[in-house]
């Protein structure tokens, strides 16, 4: 099965079966044919760029924990992902943004609890006070020629288009 998240029918708890539907394998109930759907997962970042430096933060869990980033997080379901990109900004970062447009849009899930697709920000720094908090323990301002380890294939997608 393509999916292991359920087990039992969340309708009426028959035990699903893997089925052949809609081309793939899915997580599927013989009794009221409810169908598992798996919905990808979405995260937000800021690309936030001062006098040629753009603003990361280390991470401090697992995966790639100690490795730096974009600040970034999950979209909250009902949430507009552009604000969750200021909100995961300021909860990482203590510096308030406020969304230019999107930059980019990042596809590819890197590890089982990662996102499918990463939305990135152009963001500009409008307030607060640059303190790292919430899951990373560091946040710096770092230019082309002197970016430390980073985490994620989207962040170095991202940075590596924004340097070219």
């Amino acid at each position: 099965m393509a999916n292991n998240e359920y087990k039992f029918c969340p309708r009426c708890g028959q035990l699903l079966n893997p089925e052949e539907r809609f081309g793939k394998l899915r997580p599927v109930c013989p009794a009221c044919g409810w169908i598992h759907f798996v919905d990808p997962k979405v995260a937000a970042a800021v690309l936030v760029v001062r006098d040629g430096h753009v603003l990361l933060v280390r991470r401090v869990n697992e995966p790639y924990r100690g490795l730096w980033t974009l600040p970034a997080g999950f979209v909250n379901g009902g949430e507009n992902p552009a604000q969750a990109a200021e909100r995961e900004c300021l909860e990482e970062t203590g510096l308030s943004v406020r969304v230019r447009r999107v930059y980019d849009i990042v596809s590819g899930r890197e590890h089982p609890r990662g996102a499918d697709f990463v939305i990135v920000y152009w963001a500009d720094v409008i307030g607060g006070e640059m303190r790292a908090e919430d899951d990373a323990d560091a946040v710096e301002w770092f230019d082309k020629d002197h970016l430390p380890p980073l985490a994620f294939l989207a962040t170095k997608k991202v940075l590596q288009s924004f340097y070219d």
